[in-house]
C-alpha cells in the first residue's frame, strides 16, 4: 500500500506539472493569436501596392500599415508576460512563425519607403524587443533572416506588377537589391535545416526578376538611366543563386 501511494503521489506531481505547461501554452497561444491577426492587417494594408495604382499610393500605405506594426510593441509585452523566465527557447516555436512574418512585413515597409535593407535592430524596436539573448526575450537571428527571404518573394512578385503599372525602372532596382541580399547570405554559413532551404529558393526569386528585367530589356522599355548591374541585358540562366 505504501509503495501504491507514493507511485500515485509521483505520478500526482506529473500530472500537475503536465497541467502547468498546458495552461502556460494556451496562453500564449491567445497572445500569439492577437499577433497574428495584427499581421494579416498589415499583409491585406501592404497587398495595394500590387493593384494597378499601388505604387502610387505606396506612402500612405506603408504609413498606415506601420501604425499597425507598431501595435505589436504591446503584444510582444503581453506575450512576454506569459513565458517563463529563462524559458524562451522552450515555447519558441508558438511564436516562430508570427515573428518571421512580422519581420518580413516590417522589411517591406522599410523597403517600400527607402529601398533599402532593414537592420535586425529596427525590426525588433518595431516590435518593441531587443536583439540580445542575454536580455531574455529577444528577436531571434533566424527569425529575422527568414523574414528577409520572405521580403525577396514579395519583391520579386512586385518586379513583375511593377511593369504592369508602367514603372519600367523599378525590375531593376528591384533584382540589384535580391542580388545583393544574395551576395550577404552567401557569407553564412547556414546549418539551420528550414533557414538552409528557404535560402536555397532565394535563386528562384532572382531568376524571375533576371527574366523581367530581360523581358524589358529586349523591349527596349528599360530607361537607360536604370544600371542593370552584371549582366542586366543579358539572359537569365539557371547557375543564379545558392548552390
Amino acid at each position: 500500500m505504501a509503495e501504491a501511494s507514493l507511485t500515485a503521489s509521483i505520478f500526482s506531481e506529473f500530472n500537475e506539472y503536465l497541467t502547468n505547461d498546458q495552461d502556460v501554452r494556451e496562453e500564449i497561444r491567445v497572445a500569439v493569436r492577437a499577433m497574428e491577426q495584427t499581421a494579416r492587417e498589415v499583409m491585406t494594408t501592404l497587398e495595394g501596392i500590387h493593384q494597378s495604382a499601388g505604387l502610387k499610393e505606396a506612402p500612405a500605405l506603408c504609413q498606415k500599415a506601420r501604425k499597425l506594426l507598431e501595435t505589436t510593441r504591446s503584444q510582444f509585452a503581453e506575450l512576454q508576460k506569459k513565458v517563463p523566465a529563462d524559458q524562451y527557447y522552450r515555447f519558441h516555436d508558438h511564436w516562430r512563425f508570427v515573428s518571421q512574418r512580422l519581420s518580413f512585413l516590417a522589411a517591406l515597409i522599410v523597403y517600400l519607403e527607402a529601398e533599402r535593407l532593414v537592420t535586425r535592430e529596427e525590426v525588433a524596436h518595431l516590435m518593441g524587443v531587443s536583439v540580445r539573448k542575454e536580455d531574455g526575450f529577444h528577436l531571434d537571428l533566424e527569425d529575422f533572416l527568414q523574414g528577409l527571404l520572405q521580403l525577396a518573394s514579395e519583391l520579386s512578385r512586385l518586379a513583375i506588377n511593377s511593369v504592369t503599372a508602367g514603372e519600367y525602372d523599378r525590375p531593376v532596382r528591384i533584382s540589384n537589391f535580391i542580388q545583393e541580399l544574395n551576395t550577404g547570405f552567401r557569407l553564412l554559413n547556414l546549418k539551420n535545416d528550414s533557414l538552409r532551404k528557404r535560402f536555397d529558393g532565394l535563386k528562384y526569386d532572382i531568376k524571375k526578376v533576371e527574366e523581367v528585367v530581360y523581358d524589358i530589356s529586349i523591349r527596349g522599355l528599360k530607361p537607360a538611366s536604370a544600371g542593370g548591374g552584371e549582366g542586366g541585358d543579358e539572359p537569365p540562366t539557371s547557375s543564379t543563386g545558392a548552390e
